[in-house]
């Protein structure tokens, strides 16, 4: 049986492999996934994905199943806990970022804001899929990256450039970006005019 074609990042680990083939690029309209995932691609910065992925379980067990009503109780206790806790990644601004994050998540619910709808609106709705001929082709932020990030920003958020958003629109199927002959292209979402 012929391996399927997929994006060339996903090549070199059975770990990226899996996530490339079962989870990235898949629509997440669930918030506290998104929120999730935006608090695990802030954790990357700097660092490569695999990085994060072969950490992903320990990040659960040690942000209380990323439940933000949890983690936006979080003091300095926790944050010393984190610190210390081998299994993640322990980068203090980061770790603040996550608290921090969970109160403005958190916030944006307390005002009547979905923190999905918020993105979904401002992405049109669906999936973007990206023309790409080459992981070489795909940009490290757009313009849509650009205004989430001053959305999430303005309403308190860390960690959420317009490269991080980028990222994270990627792997929470905002943006299709797998490249034209990746067998999980066009699963989702059409190209734009």
């Amino acid at each position: 049986m012929a391996m399927p074609h997929r994006c060339a990042w996903a090549e070199s680990d059975p770990l990226l492999r899996a996530y490339h083939d079962e989870e990235w690029g898949v629509p997440e309209r669930d918030s506290r996934a998104l929120w999730e995932k935006l608090v695990l691609d802030g954790f990357q910065a700097g660092l490569s994905w695999i990085t994060v992925l072969r950490k992903r379980e320990a990040f659960r067990q040690a942000f209380e199943g990323f439940d933000p009503t949890i983690v936006a109780e979080y003091g300095p206790a926790d944050v010393a806990r984190l610190l210390d806790d081998a299994g993640i990644i322990r980068s203090r601004a980061k770790i603040e970022a996550a608290i921090g994050n969970a109160r403005a998540y958190l916030a944006m619910e307390a005002a009547g804001e979905d923190f999905s709808t918020l993105v979904w609106t401002m992405a049109g709705g669906a999936p973007i899929r990206n023309d790409w001929q080459h992981i070489s082709d795909i940009p490290a932020r757009s313009p849509l990256s650009e205004a989430i990030s001053v959305a999430l920003k303005k309403r308190g958020f860390k960690f959420a450039g317009p490269v991080i958003v980028y990222a994270w629109m990627q792997a929470t199927g905002i943006v299709n970006d797998h490249v034209v002959g990746c067998f999980r292209r066009d699963i989702y979402g059409r190209i734009r005019d």
